[in-house]
């Protein structure tokens, strides 16, 4: 009866290798994946901050076309604008809450968007009259609008040169 009960216990080689890992396949396996999180975090930054450009070469062109369109209307005679405006609009909030114009209600932005860079919809503006460089606004009117990250884009360049 002895015999049977160690033969039982023992088992054969073959049958003990696969009842579960080995602490070095363990180490190993753990190893690799350290490796591979680390190379997968790096990489999912850059994915992440490169569709934040994105967003941002977006609503910078949503905003500069709004303006654009605002001018347009503007120089054609559509509504009247103040003087020393250059036909721009005073201000971001105009275009979202619309001029009247012949007695219609026309609208060029539906709101101003988020900055992804700063998280508010808080934008660097500059004014026909402020230098092309300029990071503080006149107040006169809306020419351009850029965003106030002091942050680095992917290829280099400053994002409030945008």
């Amino acid at each position: 009866m002895m015999n049977c009960i160690s033969t039982r216990s023992s088992g054969s080689p073959a049958r003990r290798r696969t009842r579960g890992f080995t602490l070095i396949e363990l180490i190993v396996a753990t190893g690799i994946l350290v490796i591979l999180t680390g190379l997968a975090i790096p990489l999912a930054r850059v994915i992440i901050k490169r569709e934040k450009e994105h967003e941002l070469r977006q609503a910078l062109w949503l905003m500069r076309d709004a303006i654009d369109r605002y001018k347009d209307a503007a120089d054609k005679g559509g509504f009247q604008t103040k003087v020393g405006t250059e036909g721009y609009p005073p201000d971001l909030d105009t275009l979202v809450k619309g001029i009247d114009a012949n007695g219609k209600k026309i609208r060029f932005l539906r709101r101003v968007p988020l900055d992804p860079m700063t998280g508010n919809t808080e934008w660097g503006l500059r004014s026909m009259q402020d230098d092309p460089d300029s990071d503080s606004w006149g107040g006169q009117n809306v020419f351009d609008v850029f965003t106030k990250s002091q942050g680095e884009a992917l290829d280099g360049t400053k994002y409030k040169d945008w």
